[in-house]
C-alpha cells in the first residue's frame, strides 16, 4: 500500500479525516449490502435447485424412486462445471430446503444459507422424530 503524503494537508487534517470517515462508511455499508444481496440470490438459487431436483425425481408422484442416483450424477457434473459446493450432500440440502420451505416468498432475506442449513437439519430431524423414523 502506498504511503499518502500528508505534508500538504497540515491545515486540513480534520476536514480530511471527516470526509475520509464518511467515505469509508459509504464503502463499508455498500460492501455489506453487496454481501447480503449475493447471499440472498444464492439462497434463492439453492431453493430453485431443490425445486428442480424434487420435480425431476417425483414427476408427479409422492415419492421418488431414484433420487440418490440423480444427486450423485448431478454432483459430478456440477462440481466439474462450478467447483466445490455442489457435492451430493449439498444438493441433498438444497432438495431438503425446498421440501421444508416450499413457498419461496416465505423465506427470510435476513437468513443466510448457513442459517437455513441449520434450520432444515432441525426441521428434518424433528419431522422424522414425529413420524418415528429417527430417534435422537
Amino acid at each position: 500500500m502506498k504511503k499518502i503524503k500528508t505534508a500538504n494537508l497540515t491545515g486540513r487534517k480534520s476536514i480530511t479525516r471527516n470526509i475520509y470517515a464518511r467515505i469509508r462508511e459509504i464503502i463499508e455499508n455498500s460492501r455489506g449490502n453487496i454481501a447480503r444481496a449475493v447471499n440472498n440470490e444464492m439462497v434463492i438459487a439453492y431453493w430453485n435447485i431443490g425445486r428442480e431436483i424434487i420435480e425431476e425425481e417425483q414427476k408427479g408422484r409422492n415419492r421418488a424412486g431414484y433420487g440418490k442416483k440423480l444427486l450423485e450424477t448431478l454432483a459430478v457434473r456440477l462440481t466439474l462445471d462450478y467447483g466445490k459446493g455442489f457435492d451430493a450432500s449439498n444438493l441433498w440440502n438444497m432438495r431438503r430446503f425446498y421440501q421444508v420451505y416450499p413457498i419461496l416468498d416465505a423465506l427470510r432475506r435476513e437468513l443466510s444459507w448457513t442459517h437455513y442449513r441449520i434450520l432444515i437439519r432441525e426441521e428434518y430431524y424433528s419431522l422424522r422424530c414425529q413420524i418415528g423414523t429417527f430417534k435422537r
